[in-house]
């Protein structure tokens, strides 16, 4: 199977002539029907909230951003029932540093990023892949399996444990796709994002 990453910012022309017709698939907030699908940000509605039973989530993102824990701020469980793709983001410009992510709604153990990747951000990704967008990742299978499929993401990290760099979604849709989900490494500590 052929599967890429390659940043959603670079123009088609260069992919085409390092990737011959590989399928280029857009796969952020801002791709087509159906592919925005796969976006974290995109509501699907109905996501388990790691560490927090019976909690449930609009988003991965809604998820990722409501655990965040800051300097001036908490857990903000309001992120978890957004469905318009907008105003998920919490920032540190507003809220201060970043502490880390609370370990589950109403825990106060606080998760290193490291940590948080791991047993939030995966865990979440992974229940969309696995229930909410089955068509796709076959549909992304066959391509692969055929001409190849470029993912274009604004992130191109696909080391999960490399803490320097946001990771890429594009990144783990690939990994689910050939069978090499990432899991938990040597780095257990880091710094949060």
């Amino acid at each position: 199977m052929k599967i890429w990453i390659a940043s959603r910012r670079r123009s088609a022309k260069p992919l085409r002539r390092e990737h011959g017709e590989a399928a280029l698939i857009d796969v952020t907030s801002r791709a087509p029907d159906p592919w925005v699908r796969l976006s974290p940000f995109y509501p699907h509605g109905g996501l388990p909230v790691p560490l927090s039973p019976g909690v449930r989530a609009q988003s991965v993102e809604g998820v990722w951003q409501g655990l965040k824990v800051f300097e001036s701020a908490g857990v903000d469980t309001s992120k978890f029932e957004i469905s318009s793709m907008k105003g998920l983001k919490r920032t540190v410009r507003r809220l201060g540093p970043v502490l880390g992510h609370a370990a589950g709604v109403g825990s106060n153990e606080l998760l290193t990023y490291g940590e948080a990747r791991h047993l939030i951000y995966l865990p979440t990704y992974r229940y969309v892949l696995e229930q909410c967008v089955t068509d796709l990742v076959e549909r992304l299978r066959e391509l692969a399996r055929g001409t190849g499929v470029v993912l274009l993401d604004y992130e191109t990290n696909c080391d999960i444990d490399d803490l320097s760099k946001p990771l890429s979604h594009a990144g783990l849709i690939r990994a689910h796709i050939m069978g090499h989900w990432p899991v938990r490494g040597s780095s257990e500590g880091g710094r949060v994002r």
